[in-house]
């Protein structure tokens, strides 16, 4: 069966008409959806797949849940006892949510490193992603980490190299990301 991982910026807080369309085909075509908590993007989703009453659905949650507006089932996940709530602590749902999905539909606003590393999770990992870019209102398919580039380039990032690594991500190969830590 196949699992698309639904991810977005925090600064996304309306879906467009064209990520509205792509989410009525995942429901139409009952695709099991595996989603965030986050406030943005993922509230958003979530809002749309409630009201249309969809239960597909898989909320990723770390410690508490912040937002299941669906009442959908959950997956807590842990990080270590005092650990910051930052990114890297809630990476470790998206992580898991990335392992778990067959493909990826990412809403990304341009700058957000988390939906950045996810979409690079998804290709390092063999799995294509549907990647909508905000700012541009464009959607990309992508296959691999060229497809990636291309759509990069094609929305105005010339140098995407540069660009990738002052996202905190330097590509290990042309095929291959190798996720750098973040100062």
């Amino acid at each position: 069966m196949h699992c698309v991982f639904i991810a977005g910026s925090r600064a996304i807080s309306r879906i467009s008409p064209q990520v509205r369309e792509k989410l009525d085909s995942i429901m139409n075509r009952n695709i099991a959806v595996v989603i965030g908590d986050a406030n943005g993007a993922d509230k958003s989703v979530q809002r749309y797949l409630a009201e249309h009453e969809y239960r597909e659905v898989t909320v990723y949650c770390m410690d508490s849940c912040r937002n299941n507006l669906g009442a959908w089932r959950i997956r807590h996940h842990s990080g270590k006892p005092g650990s910051r709530h930052d990114r890297l602590y809630y990476g470790i749902k998206d992580a898991e949510m990335a392992k778990d999905a067959t493909c990826g539909f990412m809403l990304w606003d341009g700058a957000s490193k988390g939906t950045l590393t996810n979409t690079l999770a998804l290709l390092s990992s063999g799995k294509s992603v549907v990647l909508y870019i905000s700012p541009k209102r464009r959607i990309f398919e992508l296959r691999s980490l060229r497809d990636f580039h291309q759509a990069l380039n094609e929305t105005g990032i010339t140098d995407v190299s540069q660009f990738l690594e002052s996202m905190g991500v330097r590509p290990a190969t042309s095929e291959q990301p190798r996720l750098v830590p973040q100062p």
